[in-house]
């Protein structure tokens, strides 16, 4: 089994809804080992838009990583999601921010994830729930997310969720 995180966000819609939905789509790849609590976050980026809800949920799966992002692709799907602005609103977005140790220039998927070391909405809920976790260049999640600013992240609270057996 290998740990995977993956980002999931949304600033459209029922934005609590849609991160539920989410976690219930990454279920099927695996265990849902761990979902960070729900993080409003100012837009990074992009045109003016509304604020996103944000979290992180950690996976442990035998699915292979190209197994792992067509599913985060089908739950933005399911949802609704188009690509129509770069970094603009959407309803869902969920990335793959890193496959245990894998390492990928592909640019179809890029691991670790290329600007997730970057984003506090992304370091600051993935260290709440996996501090330990060690990226490819032997940083610590939560090494990392500590030296980053948290202006513009703010804790909201538990998503909750009902995981069915």
């Amino acid at each position: 089994m290998t740990r995977v995180a993956l980002s999931i966000g949304a600033n459209l819609g029922d934005r609590l809804a849609a991160l539920r939905y989410a976690v219930a789509e990454l279920a099927t790849l695996g265990n849902v080992v761990a979902v960070s609590d729900v993080y409003e976050t100012d837009p990074v980026g992009g045109p003016e838009q509304p604020e996103y809800y944000n979290a992180v949920v950690v996976v442990e799966t035998s699915v292979p990583p190209a197994e792992v992002l067509a599913a985060a692709q089908r739950a933005e799907q399911g949802k609704g999601r188009t690509r129509e602005v770069r970094w603009g609103a959407r309803t869902l977005d969920v990335d793959v921010l890193a496959y245990g140790q894998q390492v990928s220039a592909d640019p179809v998927l890029t691991l670790p994830h290329p600007r997730a070391m970057d984003r506090g909405f992304v370091m600051i809920p993935w260290a709440q729930i996996d501090p330990d976790f060690l990226l490819p260049d032997a940083r610590s999640v939560a090494g990392v997310a500590a030296g980053m600013a948290r202006d513009g992240v703010r804790r909201i609270g538990p998503l909750l969720r009902t995981v069915e057996p």
